[in-house]
């Protein structure tokens, strides 16, 4: 089957990492969104795990942004999405594929460039002074009166 659309098959992460589809682990319940009175027999909630930091394909300096990033959301080293905002489980399936790609994108982006300090210009320095001698005329101002 094409991973495109499809709620089953491998999930393609970046151009160079596709979860297998092997290494995906699904759960089915209740939900309690939408849904009406099939709410109560249809297993429509989805839940998806995988183990990150065993991924085929990665390397080194990933896994380690992966197991520094997904610190938080890591469970005995899986991580598990929940999705259960649509009324049918296959939408379900296609959102949580779609929020676990973008949950371990966001995790592997390389950090972004450390902020290259500069000093602030002769133009605004003046301004910043010119502005603090205005307001303290004014309190001085306001001091004495007859």
């Amino acid at each position: 089957m094409p991973a495109g659309d499809d709620a089953s098959g491998d999930l393609p992460v970046t151009g160079s990492l596709v979860v297998p589809a092997g290494a995906l682990g699904w759960r089915f319940s209740r939900s309690s969104g939408p849904g009406g009175q099939g709410v109560n027999t249809a297993d429509s909630r989805v839940e998806l795990s995988v183990t990150p930091l065993e991924l085929p394909g990665l390397t080194d300096a990933q896994r380690q942004r992966l197991a520094q990033r997904l610190a938080g959301r890591l469970v005995d080293g899986v991580l598990t999405i929940a999705a259960s905002e649509h009324r049918q489980q296959l939408r379900n399936r296609q959102a949580a594929r779609e929020r676990l790609a973008a949950v371990l994108r966001a995790a592997l982006a390389p950090p972004s460039p450390a902020r290259r300090r500069t000093k602030p210009t002769r133009g605004s320095q003046e301004r910043r002074i010119q502005a603090k001698k205005q307001r303290g005329e004014l309190k001085r101002s306001r001091r004495h009166w007859d």
